[in-house]
């Protein structure tokens, strides 16, 4: 039994460290011309995507109408950071403004497109061809 005690702690040890570690997200706001760019660094997960959600809303008050999320130094998005997206995108819609993504990493491409949201979203290649298609 002590064998199994020990093998339980570091199991939880180690998820611990992993779900602290998966919740480290931070975001950088910019501004290009009437084009607001949220770069999100991290995990998008539970844990934080209420942080994006405020700072998007914050945005939307003070008139910004076009917002653009890079994804380039994401890592990972849980199911509730998919909905925090999707709740955005329907709030700046009712606002006449649009949000586009851009910079998917593969798995993240991927999880975009089993979820259908690749459909929902305009997702680009690169923060360039994001802005041009404002």
């Amino acid at each position: 039994r002590p064998a199994v005690a020990g093998a339980r702690r570091r199991s939880r040890a180690l998820r611990d460290h992993i779900l602290e570690d998966a919740t480290d997200m931070s975001f950088t706001v910019k501004k290009q011309a009437d084009v607001t760019i949220l770069e999100v660094e991290g995990t998008l997960i539970v844990g934080n995507r209420q942080e994006l959600k405020a700072k998007v809303l914050e945005e939307l008050e003070a008139g910004t109408r076009k917002v653009l999320v890079d994804f380039e130094k994401t890592t990972y998005i849980d199911s509730s950071g998919l909905g925090v997206l999707v709740s955005l995108a329907k709030k700046i819609r009712e606002l006449g403004g649009d949000l586009r993504l851009a910079n998917l990493n593969d798995d993240l491409q991927t999880l975009f497109e089993l979820t259908k949201l690749d459909t929902l979203f305009q997702i680009s290649e690169s923060r360039d061809r994001a802005l041009e298609s404002f």
